[in-house]
């Protein structure tokens, strides 16, 4: 059956619909069986983590904790554990926090309220509506990176968006959700930008909007802003921490600070990163003064934001 759309800009939103049936990656979350809860693990895991990383990942973690219930009563240390190398292990924490809140304070189920949605530890606009479309089919305005720079370049003529969203684009995208695929739109589009209209390299000749793509009929002008880029991860801090997590993973209890010491070669900068891993609640100091993961099993309460160097 042919699909009515009321916006004029169907020139945008029917192609790239009929592109995405025919083209859409089988991922696991978008299998009509997954539950909402397996909707929001995949929206927590996929943040700034490539999809084929995520998969194995996610599979692992629904079959170990199949519903919110079964994440609040493990404990955070094993949350963090198989997170794995996924990055940014403050999502893992955020997750089981937010497995608590969802048992305690809603019945076990994923809420479908924004408010209830942007009151769970680690959930944004994006990911408040991205659960509301994917997990609910709610017509939800979703706006990741990809979404964006795919309006902006075929509808506004700009190579990329900028670094923050603004109401224009709110209301832009929420007025490519007036007809009867909302939700599907919404995978759509994201699914488009990542794999047609990228940010490097796009596959314009293959792309199914090339003759109203306002970017392309400009001659593909260059931003007009800058774009930031993320600093160099070797050496970096962030580097630090990952050192630091892998072996704290790995290991069957406490590590010695000395021995975390040897794992890296600047000793100020595994103090920063020790201090900001405890600040983020990740890991804690035991009373002897060795680390480990944080742990909220029951007899072993998380320790003080307060590292003895």
């Amino acid at each position: 059956m042919r699909n009515t759309f009321a916006d004029p800009r169907s020139s945008l939103v029917e192609p790239v619909l009929s592109w995405f049936d025919d083209a859409c990656r089988p991922l696991p979350w978008r299998s009509p069986d997954v539950t909402p809860w397996g909707i929001l693990v995949s929206e927590f895991m996929c943040q700034q983590t490539q999809v084929d990383r995520v998969i194995p990942r996610w599979h692992l973690w629904l079959d170990r904790w199949p519903s919110p219930a079964d994440l609040a009563g493990a404990d955070v240390a094993d949350a963090i554990r198989l997170w794995d190398r996924l990055g940014y292990p403050r999502r893992a924490k955020w997750l089981h926090e937010s497995a608590v809140i969802i048992r305690d304070e809603h019945g076990g189920q994923v809420p479908t309220a924004t408010e209830s949605l942007r009151a769970l530890p680690g959930v944004g606009e994006y990911t408040a509506a991205a659960v509301q479309a994917f997990a609910f089919g709610l017509p939800s305005v979703v706006l990741d990176t990809n979404v964006r720079r795919v309006i902006a370049r075929t509808l506004n003529g700009q190579a990329q968006p900028r670094s923050h969203v603004t109401n224009a684009e709110r209301a832009q995208a929420a007025a490519l959700l007036e007809h009867d695929r909302p939700a599907e739109w919404s995978a759509a589009v994201m699914e488009f930008g990542a794999l047609i209209c990228r940010a490097a390299q796009p596959a314009c000749d293959g792309c199914p909007v090339a003759r109203m793509c306002r970017w392309r009929t400009d001659g593909y002008p260059a931003p007009e802003f800058e774009i930031r880029r993320q600093a160099a991860f070797a050496g970096s801090d962030r580097q630090a921490r990952g050192r630091i997590m892998s072996l704290l993973r790995a290991a069957d209890g406490p590590i010695t600070p000395s021995a975390i010491e040897s794992a890296w070669h600047d000793a100020p900068q595994i103090a920063r990163a020790l201090d900001g891993l405890v600040k983020d609640a990740l890991i804690e100091q035991t009373p002897p003064g060795d680390f480990r993961l944080r742990s909220t099993a029951e007899g072993q309460p998380a320790q003080s934001a307060q590292i003895d160097h």
